[in-house]
């Protein structure tokens, strides 16, 4: 038989062995989800933090459970050169420009 174990509160402001503990079992964040063996080890952790989840007996015939995860961000190569684009003007010029437009 398996169990389905879910984190229904945070571990923020738990002892550092509670938190351990979700670590150990899987779990990290709130609504998080994670299929065990049903042995008397796991057993164990569960009832250490019962407080923050909730068990649930797991079907064989049941989908497979995971936990949320971070949507993939695909990142834009940088240019080949590896320079960045800067602008012809330089600061100084840019600040001449303004200067002699505002004495026309």
């Amino acid at each position: 038989m398996k169990l389905k174990v879910k984190q229904v509160r945070s571990i923020i402001d738990r002892p550092e062995r509670q938190k351990l503990t979700i670590k150990a079992l899987g779990l990290g964040r709130p609504n998080w989800e994670k299929v065990h063996n049903d042995t008397p080890q796991i057993r164990g952790m569960i009832n250490k933090v019962i407080h923050l989840v909730e068990v649930s007996e797991f079907e064989p015939g049941e989908e497979q459970v995971q936990p949320a995860t971070r949507p993939v961000v695909k990142r834009t190569k940088k240019s080949v050169t590896g320079k960045k684009s800067t602008n012809k003007k330089t600061k100084k010029t840019v600040t001449k420009t303004k200067k002699e437009s505002k004495s026309k």
